[in-house]
């Protein structure tokens, strides 16, 4: 494959690069009254005003060139079609698969991949109805009152984002939990809020080798074990995995079991089982109506022209500041407090998914690929961060998210104002200020007042937070992502750099807890070792 900046496409954008890069998006909106039409897109209950970017009509012209260039009508075919696009594990990524229905058959590798989801979905959503309406009872023979996630990563941030942002949706008085990181004190904290004899454990681990998620797992089924006893396990457990065997050893019952596949990525997986707790939150049918909304941009995706493609323009817009402005980092703004985690949710999608330096043909990228992806509740963020986009030295796009339509009619007030502030900061990042604008004279002047402004951003709003609106906002940075990285040519659905960090672990672990050197470890993480065991009083 030809080397990506040696392309004609990405040498004319450099080239236009140079005489664009000086211009200001206020003279732009000065001049042409248009821009907001020519610079949206919607889709739905979904609207992206991406207007306030640092493009005209011939940067977008050559970025759909770049796209078209890069083949990414075809590769979006190869992702529908099930082909083994993840090369390095030798598998498709089908995690569309999980939102397609039932309606047309999927064959991969002699198997129909609709029938696989479809019947499991059904299990899915018969145990969420048995034990929202009370059938399905705990050890004690009591109704479930406390749902208790045990996961991490993709198993942990998916379901804990979406359970916060639909928590207007439940329709039964269960609590949730989320256990994953592997330090005690939320272990305890956890343990402290619910009782074990109404408490339901979901662990969710795709390989059911995670070491973080297993030691959680043990720890908490020893104490359900102590407070009611060993049978209590097989009542109160439920795993969701795609090794099976593994989960009947660890003393899940093999009923108690749901299944994942090796063709969806952890990242990708709450439209699966690993969305139970979401299920167990609004229910069988919205459930349903989250993943039509996210099949619904599924198909934008698919068909939409280029110019006109919500993921796709998110993604060359991101490639136009990334390798152009060289933008390293990128934020996400939602102006919901429904949505505070959902930050945390994309920061995972985007940098382990194009956290690459490898392209599919084998050879080190000479371009930058990925952001660092950051965040805060939009209100939040305008008193922490806000202060270094508008007068830093960095370049850093933003993401405004927006709910047009307050779930709650009585504080109709406060939500224009939330509105009110998101929109201020997108108009004083594009708008900046100037002498003018301070009403100073020369003589006065005072250049800390000066906000250069010309700060890009898109503003992506949802008419209101539902199940549907939500699907299909997960979805449509999915597919950014994607195009991104067939863009870039790299894969996006390995993450070579977690397994390291995995294979390590229990390397120096063994260290740790043998007080021996090892020459496998480095000097410094076993003077760290030593000095560790000497303040536990080990040695």
């Amino acid at each position: 494959m030809k080397n990506l900046t040696n392309k004609p496409a990405w040498q004319a954008l450099c080239r236009h690069f140079n005489e664009i890069s000086a211009a200001h998006m206020r003279d732009a909106f000065a001049k042409d009254q248009l821009r907001f039409d020519k610079f949206s897109l919607k889709n739905g209950e979904i609207l992206l005003d991406y207007s306030r970017n640092r493009i005209d009509d011939h940067t977008l012209r050559l970025l759909i060139e770049l796209a078209e260039d890069s083949n990414i009508k075809e590769k979006i075919c190869d992702l529908f079609a099930g082909k083994n696009i993840n090369t390095s594990e030798h598998r498709p990524a089908l995690h569309v698969a999980l939102r397609a229905g039932d309606k047309e058959p999927l064959i991969v590798n002699n198997t129909d991949v609709t029938k696989l989801v479809t019947e499991e979905r059904e299990r899915i959503f018969q145990f969420a109805n048995d034990v929202i309406c009370g059938k399905r009872v705990s050890a004690s023979g009591k109704p479930f009152k406390h749902v208790i996630n045990i996961g991490i990563g993709g198993s942990h941030l998916g379901p804990k984002m979406c359970t916060e942002a639909l928590k207007d949706f439940a329709i039964s008085d269960l609590s949730f939990h989320f256990i994953s990181t592997i330090d005690p004190d939320l272990l305890r904290d956890v343990l402290s809020q619910i009782d074990p004899e109404t408490s339901l454990f979901i662990i969710s681990s795709k390989s059911f080798s995670t070491i973080e998620t297993l030691t959680n797992a043990r720890a908490v089924l020893t104490w359900l074990s102590d407070q009611l006893g060993s049978e209590s396990v097989k009542k109160n457990t439920i795993a969701v995995t795609a090794c099976r065997d593994k989960a009947v050893d660890f003393g899940i019952s093999e009923n108690a079991i749901f299944s994942l596949w090796d063709w969806v990525g952890g990242r990708y997986s709450i439209w699966s089982a690993i969305g139970l707790p979401l299920v167990l939150l609004i229910g069988p049918e919205r459930f349903s109506e989250f993943l039509e909304g996210a099949h619904d941009i599924d198909n934008h995706f698919r068909t939409a022209p280029l110019s006109q493609n919500i993921p796709v323009i998110l993604a060359l817009l991101a490639i136009w500041y990334g390798n152009f402005f060289e933008a390293s980092a990128h934020a996400i703004a939602p102006y919901s407090h429904r949505l505070r985690s959902l930050v945390s949710y994309i920061q995972q999608l985007e940098m382990e998914s194009s956290g690459k330096s490898t392209t599919y043909d084998g050879e080190r990228t000479d371009y930058s690929t990925g952001t660092v992806i950051f965040g805060e509740e939009g209100c939040n963020g305008q008193h922490s961060y806000n202060q270094l986009l508008h007068q830093g030295q960095h370049f850093i796009p933003v993401d405004f998210i927006l709910i047009a339509k307050s779930h709650h009619h009585a504080s109709q007030h406060q939500h224009e104002m939330l509105l009110a502030s998101a929109l201020s900061q997108a108009f004083a990042l594009m708008h900046g200020t100037s002498l003018t604008d301070t009403k100073l004279n020369e003589k006065h002047f005072e250049e800390h007042r000066i906000i250069a402004g010309n700060k890009p951003c898109n503003i992506i709003m949802l008419e209101q937070l539902t199940p549907r609106n939500l699907g299909s906002l997960l979805a449509i940075y999915e597919h950014k992502i994607f195009v991104q990285c067939a863009i870039w040519n790299i894969n996006p659905f390995d993450q070579w750099g977690v397994e390291l960090g995995k294979q390590t672990l229990p390397i120096i672990l063994h260290e740790i807890q043998n007080a021996s050197g090892n020459d496998t470890i480095d000097f410094a993480t076993a003077k760290l070792i030593d000095h560790f065991n000497k303040q536990k009083g080990k040695i």
